[in-house]
């Protein structure tokens, strides 16, 4: 009997995700037929050449062990979805492409996600299920908590903390930070696309724009 690997999320991500996996496992001779999707809402069952099966269905196969990675942008779901399986005993897979740079003293949870051409300097502590999309780096001295999520392209220069369950969007530039006084990216805080970072962002706020200002709701 075979373990059996699967991406959660067979949308948009997820589907950048897996070919990821497929090469890390390659290395391993893992058989085709062991890689799927997950996705409890899903009303096809293929994508890309792969199985798409519920969460259920992916529980009842029969496997030495079971592996997923969860490839779900939001980061409460991430998180729900890191409970169930850690209860089902299905272990959580990091994800890292081939062409990742991860330089000295780096340190990362479990469930993190990197996908190609991202870069990991040096002093860095990060925590569970983060997410880096393609062209992201974080510089030196700089620590992210669990389920902080990075989409395409954000640009996290030295000395900056990120706090749980943060998002920062496509394209976004942080200001480093001073070593002793670091930048600070408040808990579930949303960084817009584009924006331009220069000073501390409050918990559970929206900043957009360059420089970054808070979002106001009319």
């Amino acid at each position: 009997m075979l373990p059996i690997y699967a991406v959660y999320g067979a949308s948009g991500f997820g589907r950048e995700v897996l070919p990821v996996l497929r090469e890390t496992l390659s290395h391993f001779n893992i058989a085709f037929e062991k890689l799927v999707f997950i996705d409890d809402g899903a009303n096809y069952k293929e994508v890309n050449g792969y199985r798409v099966c519920s969460y259920k269905e992916f529980l009842s196969f029969e496997a030495s062990s079971k592996h997923v990675a969860l490839a779900i942008a939001n980061s409460k779901i991430r998180e729900k979805l890191t409970a169930r399986c850690q209860l089902d005993k299905v272990e959580l897979l990091s994800v890292k492409a081939n062409n990742v740079i991860v330089m000295d003293d780096v340190s990362m949870g479990a469930g993190t996600i990197l996908c190609p051409f991202v870069t990991l300097t040096s002093n860095i502590c990060i925590g569970k299920q983060f997410h880096a999309n393609i062209y992201s780096y974080v510089a030196h001295d700089c620590v992210i908590g669990d389920y902080v999520t990075f989409a395409p392209g954000v640009k996290c220069n030295g000395n900056v903390h990120i706090e749980d369950h943060a998002y920062i969007g496509t394209g976004a530039i942080i200001k480093q930070g001073e070593s002793g006084n670091p930048l600070v990216i408040g808990e579930g805080a949303v960084i817009g696309m584009g924006a331009v970072v220069t000073k501390d962002v409050p918990p559970n706020t929206t900043v957009i724009g360059n420089p970054a200002q808070l979002l106001i709701k009319k």
